[in-house]
């Protein structure tokens, strides 16, 4: 016989869950609380809290301005000094004082 778990939680934070559930590839809130919990038993999985990071989509005239800052910068476009040496460019630090 299975032994039914009742976890108390908000309409949201179950339906937040679901959802999240779902997009993983879960057939259920339910599936994925039962492969979890059977990990956690066999040792197989620590729990660790690791933020998500969310991809940033540019938008097209965003990708175009950075293609051309790319571009300017692989012609040289806006480098006014560059150095040779660490002591060239303490001499140039130096005088722009």
């Amino acid at each position: 016989m299975n032994d039914v778990l009742q976890v108390p939680m908000s309409k949201e934070l179950r339906k937040k869950a679901t959802l999240a559930a779902l997009n993983q590839g879960y057939s259920s809130l339910q599936e994925s609380v039962r492969i979890y919990l059977r990990q956690l038993a066999d040792n197989k999985i620590e729990t660790r809290l690791s933020p998500v990071v969310k991809e940033i989509k540019l938008s097209p005239k965003a990708i175009r301005r950075y293609d051309k800052i790319l571009d300017d910068i692989d012609e040289g476009k806006g480098i006014s000094f560059t150095a040779n040496s660490v002591d060239e460019l303490m001499e140039h630090l130096m005088k722009s004082r």
